[in-house]
C-alpha cells in the first residue's frame, strides 16, 4: 500500500523525470544487502519488465519483481517529513528484525 503523502511524492519525481504514467511508475524492490539482510529500493522507470507485478496507484503504477515480491506482500509505503528530514518509510509486517536505518530488514 502507498500512502497519500508516499503517492503525492511519486508523482513529483516522475513529473521531473518526464516519465509517462500511463507506462511508466515506481519500481519497488528488494535486494540483499544492507546492515539486516535486505534493503529497499526505489526507482522511477519508464516502463514495466515483462515478468514484472503491475499494481495500478491512483494515476500512476507499481512495478514489482517476482523476486522482490513475496517480501513485499502487505507492505505499507510512506513519505514522512520530520526535523531529521524526509524521506519514504517502509512498514513491513513480514519482517522479522530491522535496524535504526529504516530502510533494511530480515525475513
Amino acid at each position: 500500500m502507498i500512502t497519500p503523502n508516499a503517492s503525492a511524492e511519486v508523482k513529483k519525481f516522475m513529473e521531473q523525470e518526464g516519465v509517462d504514467p500511463a507506462k511508466g511508475g515506481l519500481r519497488v524492490s528488494v535486494q540483499p544487502g544492507g546492515c539486516s539482510g535486505f534493503k529497499y529500493g526505489l526507482l522511477i522507470e519508464d516502463e514495466a519488465a515483462d515478468d514484472d507485478l503491475v499494481v495500478d496507484q491512483a494515476g500512476w503504477r507499481v512495478f514489482v519483481d517476482p523476486f522482490s515480491a513475496q517480501y513485499l506482500n502487505g507492505v505499507t509505503i510512506d513519505y514522512v517529513t520530520s526535523m531529521m528530514g524526509s524521506g519514504f518509510t517502509f512498514k513491513n509486517p513480514n519482517a522479522t528484525g530491522g535496524c535504526g536505518c529504516g530502510t533494511s530488514f530480515s525475513a
